[in-house]
């Protein structure tokens, strides 16, 4: 940080960049009835996402093991399956599933089922069968593109899935047994290592408007029934011109001025350590990635020395994800021993960072800029963007809205309070979701004349860098994914020696928190933790689990509501 920063304010910095003429334009439309900001240049759909992507030719796209897939042996792919789906049934408006890992059929499902008008609907691969169940049957899935160990998890349900006309299952060792709907992926595209060698298929004739609907994500609430978050393409793109928009920020912030693109620079390349079916993973790694010719390699699971391998290897420019990826990297015994001068930047979200954290990154990588930022599924990833010398200046924060976006913190009436006071955060932007999927009351209470109201308490400085000061109600969030305690707690109650049951997040270094459970037996019951964290991992996700639970002899402490006081629990398990 150099003695005259910041050079430039946000304010000036974003009009700058926004003003008439510049790349990252913008102009006032109106969606829904409400004037908004928007990206000017920003690609309408998904469909010139995928179009522009097509562009880069011969470029790697796609790493997995053996496999590095072009980008036009992903387009070829991408619109056989994009044949098949539409030989399926498929039209505009259908669920279209994606229940799989990441692996490079992921994306190709993903802009098939988009370009044939379908709404692609990513569930969540970390779920059991009865949760995957659910999501089938409350969108009304259409189509499920799965791989195998998700089909095997999903088997015994789809007899209540009655919605499902086809199953495409990818990597079945063995023939898909029992259900006539099911049929091998491989029979529509091959194997990734073939994919170069597909005939070339036409791109579907989908008339795509930028507030068509789009996406299908879903995500816990307070009731513990997930939602879908019902995004258009143009929510989704939004991602693409924020990013941009951030990095250029911070050069006008120390005083320089950002570098025009250079075609012939190395490629950039992300080690992809998120999931494709979080709003992250797809709508601000996956589609900018795709549009701006980067690669992405992926990984079957997470491994320190495998992510170190792979960024020495393929000359990876970023990782990150959540914060722990960044601690193991960092502190792992064997990290001098691989090349990671490639690294410029380590971005994540998702979870609580310590302050330590951005030092750490500084000090290991020299000339990565560390990033951060907030948004939800609700606001399909990037609301706030922080990074560089701003976030070193203030590690606490989450960073200023992105150009086309606006916050601001209200008492409980609505009123909107004044810089530094403490309130729930709103959000208003283009990549705010329309809705949720078939509930109009949760809509009504969450999306009001266009704002989101996130739940969270926060506040935000003179300088609009925001400060997430508590996150949303009963919600704590384990190395990025959400945990949304009272699905937890429910579970708990189902079984029969539970009297009171609460969970409340731990402190974990590198994972942020994690689920710690307090309970009180019934009267003469019996039973052991391991039995309890079992009952409640026949039920729900492993991520769910609680890592502990602790018995109280006493009823849980409440207040005179009769609400649980969940923050006298915390105090217990705090350090």
């Amino acid at each position: 940080m150099t003695a005259s920063w910041p050079a430039m304010s946000i304010a000036d910095a974003h009009a700058l960049l926004t003003a008439p003429g510049q790349p990252l334009e913008m102009e006032t439309v109106t969606i829904r009835g409400l004037p908004t900001r928007t990206w000017k240049n920003a690609p309408p759909t998904l469909a010139h996402v995928f179009a522009a992507g097509r562009l880069h030719g011969d470029k790697i796209f796609l790493v997995l093991d053996d496999d590095r897939i072009s980008y036009e042996a992903f387009s070829r792919a991408t619109l056989r399956l994009a044949d098949q789906l539409r030989a399926d049934g498929v039209s505009k408006g259908d669920r279209v599933a994606i229940v799989m890992r990441n692996l490079p059929e992921w994306p190709v499902a993903f802009f098939a089922a988009a370009l044939v008008g379908a709404i692609v609907t990513p569930l969540n691969a970390w779920w059991t069968g009865a949760e995957l169940e659910y999501g089938l049957q409350d969108s009304g899935a259409k189509v499920l593109v799965t791989d195998a160990e998700r089909l095997a998890r999903i088997a015994p349900h789809l007899p209540d899935c009655l919605a499902l006309t086809r199953i495409h299952v990818a990597r079945a060792t063995e023939e898909p047994l029992g259900d006539p709907r099911i049929a091998r992926l491989e029979a529509v595209i091959g194997v990734p290592g073939s994919w170069s060698g597909l005939a070339n298929v036409a791109t579907p004739e989908t008339t795509l408007l930028p507030e068509d609907d789009a996406t299908l994500f879903y995500t816990s609430g307070t009731t513990g029934k997930p939602k879908g978050a019902l995004g258009t393409h143009r929510n989704i793109v939004s991602n693409i011109m924020a990013s941009a928009s951030s990095a250029a920020r911070s050069y006008l912030r120390r005083g320089e001025t950002p570098p025009a693109p250079d075609p012939g620079a190395p490629q950039k390349g992300t080690l992809l350590s998120v999931p494709f079916f979080h709003a992250t993973g797809c709508h601000a790694i996956l589609s900018p990635s795709l549009f701006a010719g980067a690669k992405l390699a992926l990984m079957r699971k997470w491994d320190p020395i495998e992510a170190m391998t792979l960024i020495e290897r393929e000359k990876l420019t970023s990782f990150g994800g959540v914060p722990t990826i960044a601690w193991q990297i960092i502190e792992h015994p064997e990290r001098d021993r691989f090349d990671l001068s490639s690294i410029e930047g380590v971005a994540y979200g998702g979870a609580p960072s310590a302050p330590e954290l951005v030092r750490q990154i500084k000090k290991s990588f020299g000339k990565a800029a560390p990033g951060n930022g907030w948004g939800m599924t609700e606001t399909s990833a990037t609301f706030t963007h922080h990074m560089a010398e701003d976030y070193e200046n203030r590690p606490d924060s989450a960073g200023p809205a992105v150009a086309v976006c606006d916050m601001k913190i209200t008492d409980p009436d609505g009123n909107i309070l004044p810089p530094g006071d403490v309130g729930e955060l709103w959000g208003f932007g283009p990549n705010v979701v329309k809705e949720y999927w078939n509930k109009p009351e949760a809509s009504a209470a969450t999306f009001v004349d266009g704002w989101v109201r996130t739940g969270d308490l926060a506040r935000i400085d003179d300088e609009g860098f925001v400060f997430i000061i508590d996150r949303a109600k009963d919600m704590l969030i384990r190395g990025g994914e959400n945990i949304y305690c009272v699905e937890v707690e429910n579970a708990l109650y189902e079984h029969p020696a539970i009297m009171d049951a609460a969970l409340v997040g731990r402190p974990h270094r590198t994972l942020g928190e994690e689920p710690v459970a307090f309970v009180t037996l019934r009267p003469g019951a019996v039973v052991a933790e391991d039995e309890l964290r079992a009952f409640v991992a026949a039920r729900l996700a492993a991520f769910k689990v609680p890592v502990a639970v602790t018995f109280q002899s006493e009823p849980l402490p409440r207040n005179a509501n009769g609400k649980i006081l969940k923050t006298e629990l915390k105090k217990l398990v705090a350090g």
